[in-house]
């Protein structure tokens, strides 16, 4: 019985020993097939050398070689058949086979590049190409190609890049905190794009360098430049003239609790919340006609969709001859001209951030609606809404209103004359006809204020007055008291914020969506 347990035992251990020896054999084969293979691949002729690779750190050596780039948003059929050089960020790769499908893209442009095993393109050129990581900046020399069908996710659609080098000139690290694909996925998809991959605002915010490069971001940034440029141009015309106003100030510019407080040597100071007396003391000074495009600062708690701690202002003051409304409707008719520049100028970039955020397309008249504060409030009774006869209105009131002068109006855009005295800021002029009322006013886009205005006290002893009703230290705004004691004509003026204008005019939810780098309670940075 023994005996043969040790003779089932030996039998096993046998069989155990041969199957070990017989992998042991297919591996050494295996090991011997690979080193064989190596050599084979090695002993390759590599047809691509000095066509790809990584380039050296660019610090502006003069030896570097020249080359004269195109632009991705220039190609087109008219170039077939033409040797370029690209630079841009590889969006995606794509290998297969042979080949790889690469995208190239720089701001909102984009193309696709084929790299094709030849007689001068390598394996190991291609095999390089696929792995360089997205969002690395690469240099390509190209023939442009006409395409018979249109490429389909390229703004460049009519044609394709034949690579014949491609050079690496800034790699992007491998893992990305989020993909520019998934980024620029229209909020209201249809049925071309079924995945539910949405980027949140704060993931977009605390990666906002890879968030400013998709094309829609591009697109709003550009549009909010045109506004600077379209308010400077169109006031310069008129006879405006630009100056600078400090945002270190010794005393809250409008009166308010609002501020932010700065150590400043021994003592203390505030930084801006408006340009305000400043503008007021050039009219002082007989500059008549300024504007000022620069940071606001505003300590306020507020965590809304429209409300930043640091936005840009866009402000203007003008003296005036009789009254006020000379003032308010230079403003209006700045905005009417703005609106047609946007809409005459950045047509592409309109529709670029329609294709992610869709809206409707801004309205508006020539010259601007103006209503009295009493007329909004009769709307507004007319369908249940209650506002006090020296009641400031409520962001959901805005609102509504807003809904209501669209419907009757059919326009985005419009001015409310007569404020309540009792909500607007100490240098505000009362109405010589009514105590209750102001010669001041507030301008709106879809529903929302994007400036509040007035006529200014222009005598100091009334000025003097009503900052004391407001409970302000008279001590604190001397400076400025005093700048109207030596004769100051009659003025008006208004402050605009950038981002809530470009916000609006494109139909977006949020205002950090139109600030590059937004401040809030809760962010300040990066």
């Amino acid at each position: 019985m023994v005996e043969n347990q040790e003779k089932t035992e030996s039998k096993k251990a046998l069989k155990k020993e041969a199957k070990k020896a017989e992998k042991a054999a297919k591996k050494a084969e295996h090991k011997a097939e690979s080193a064989q293979s190596s050599v084979s691949v090695s002993s390759e002729e590599d047809v691509s050398v000095g066509k790809y690779g990584t380039l050296p750190l660019i610090q502006s050596d003069l030896s570097a070689p020249k080359r004269s780039f195109i632009y991705v948003k220039d190609l087109d059929d008219s170039l077939t058949g033409k040797q370029v050089w690209v630079r841009g960020r590889l969006h995606t790769s794509r290998a297969r086979g042979k080949q790889c499908f690469i995208v190239l893209r720089q701001k909102e442009f984009s193309v696709q590049i084929l790299i094709n095993v030849s007689e001068s393109i390598s394996k190991a050129m291609v095999k390089f190409s696929s792995n360089i990581s997205k969002e690395s900046i690469v240099d390509i020399e190209a023939t442009v190609a006409k395409v018979p069908s249109a490429v389909a996710g390229c703004s460049q659609s009519d044609v394709e890049l034949l690579a014949s080098q491609i050079w690496v000139v800034s790699a992007s690290v491998p893992q990305l905190p989020l993909q520019i694909d998934d980024a620029i996925r229209p909020e209201n998809p249809g049925a071309e794009d079924s995945l539910n991959i949405r980027v949140n605002q704060d993931t977009r915010l605390d990666n906002r360098i890879l968030d400013l490069r998709t094309a829609t971001s591009q697109a709003i940034f550009r549009l909010e430049a045109g506004v600077c440029r379209l308010f400077r141009d169109i006031l310069t015309s008129k006879g405006f003239v630009e100056i600078h106003t400090p945002k270190i100030i010794p005393a809250a510019s409008e009166g308010g609790a609002n501020v932010f407080t700065v150590s400043y040597f021994k003592g203390s100071a505030y930084l801006a919340q408006s340009p305000q007396l400043y503008k007021q003391m050039a009219i002082a000074a007989d500059f008549e006609k300024v504007f000022t495009v620069g940071a606001v600062f505003r300590a306020e708690d507020s965590n809304t969709h429209r409300h930043l701690t640091e936005f840009t202002g866009l402000d203007l003051e003008m003296a005036f001859q009789y009254h006020y409304h000379e003032v308010m409707l230079t403003i209006g008719n700045l905005f009417t001209e703005i609106f047609k520049g946007l809409r005459d100028q950045f047509s592409k970039e309109i529709a670029i951030v329609g294709q992610q955020y869709p809206a409707e397309p801004f309205t508006f008249l020539d010259p601007p609606l103006v209503l009295t504060y009493e007329e909004g409030r009769k709307m507004l009774q007319e369908v249940g809404e209650t506002v006090g006869e020296e009641e400031d209105l409520s962001t959901p009131v805005e609102k509504l209103l807003g809904r209501l002068v669209k419907a009757k109006y059919s326009t985005d855009f419009y001015i409310l004359d007569k404020y309540p005295l009792a909500v607007r800021p100490f240098y505000t002029m009362p109405d010589p006809h009514n105590p209750k009322s102001s010669n001041s006013y507030d301008m709106f886009m879809r529903g929302e204020e994007i400036l509040s205005g007035a006529q200014r006290i222009h005598d100091s002893e009334f000025l003097t007055e009503r900052a004391k009703h407001h409970g302000i230290d008279i001590s604190k705004i001397a400076a400025y008291i005093e700048s109207f004691k030596y004769g100051c004509p009659p003025h008006a003026g208004g402050g605009i914020g950038l981002e809530r204008v470009v916000m609006l005019y494109l139909g977006l939810d949020n205002v950090r969506k139109t600030s590059m780098f937004p401040r809030d309670p809760k962010r300040i940075s990066p």
